[in-house]
């Protein structure tokens, strides 16, 4: 029981809004590919398919992470009790944990198309060096956005088994709104990374975060728009955008606070309902085409 608790606990699986940060994207892209006039089943087999990568993958990369920072770890409050920082487990453990995960998204992903299945291992490099960009770059969030979200490329071509605009513009989108909700997460630890010498958009934009949060956040709502005007969607569509803008700006933007660690870890445990607000926009623009 210890070392389930412990595998628990390294894999963050209680901590549910990582996964469901992977997995959001990939329900987008989805969703914007599917043909609602056909049966759901294998809408909802996809849906579960990519729900339960999201979670292996996730877990690898919170491993990895934390093998990587191990050192980093140990010096800051909130993470240096992590099992691999604090050596309750250790390396090679670790390391046997995220090969198994691995092995089990590899069967999920096995039943997917062909291309789905290359686009998908050709994003594992990105999965497994983002760890580190923290020490090069104050833009290791650009690198996240570009990791986490690449399940909506995925999503998409899992059913129309092409690449098209449509995703990639919201690809893009998504891509500043993880820059945002991650830049928002990374002042829990900012006086620690500074001192520690780690990097991120939290640090470079500290002196005004919320312009940067607005600039990032308006261009995710933008490129929701396009895509709306590129699938000719149903005008209710471009209506419910605004439950999405009052989330962002007049939610999170409007109660960020950057020394209240407990509202900062709230706002971003938000985006949670914001990847379902855009889900469910996203099926109105599709049903009601």
């Amino acid at each position: 029981m210890k070392q389930l608790n412990l595998f628990i606990e390294l894999t963050r699986v209680k901590k549910p809004i990582g996964f469901m940060l992977l997995f959001w994207p990939c329900a987008w892209g989805l969703t914007l590919a599917y043909d609602f006039t056909s049966k759901l089943n294998y809408y909802i087999f996809y849906l579960f398919l990519f729900f339960l990568g999201s979670v292996l993958m996730r877990s690898a990369g919170c491993i990895v992470n934390d093998i990587f920072d191990k050192d980093f770890d140990k010096k800051v409050f909130r993470t240096k009790q992590r099992p691999i920082a604090s050596k309750k487990v250790s390396i090679k453990l670790g390391s046997l944990y995220v090969v198994i995960l691995c092995f089990l998204a590899l069967l999920v992903l096995l039943n997917f198309n062909y291309y789905t299945i290359i686009l998908a291992l050709g994003s594992m490099p990105l999965a497994f060096s983002y760890p580190l960009m923290k020490r090069y770059t104050y833009w290791p969030q650009l690198f996240l956005g570009i990791t986490f979200n690449y399940g909506l490329i995925l999503g998409w071509v899992c059913i129309i088994n092409q690449i098209d605009i449509v995703p990639i513009i919201l690809y893009v989108g998504a891509i500043f709104w993880t820059l945002g909700f991650d830049t928002i997460y990374g002042f829990q630890d900012i006086k620690d990374d500074e001192i520690i010498g780690v990097k991120s958009t939290s640090i470079k934009f500290k002196k005004n975060p919320n312009l940067f949060l607005i600039l990032c956040y308006l261009m995710f709502i933008i490129s929701l728009i396009l895509v709306g005007i590129f699938m000719k969607f149903n005008p209710l569509f471009f209506l419910f955008i605004l439950l999405s803008i009052f989330h962002l700006f007049f939610y999170q933007i409007r109660n960020f606070k950057v020394k209240d660690p407990k509202k900062i870890l709230t706002i971003f445990k938000s985006n949670n309902s914001l990847g379902l607000i855009v889900l469910l926009n996203l099926l109105i623009g599709k049903i009601l085409i």
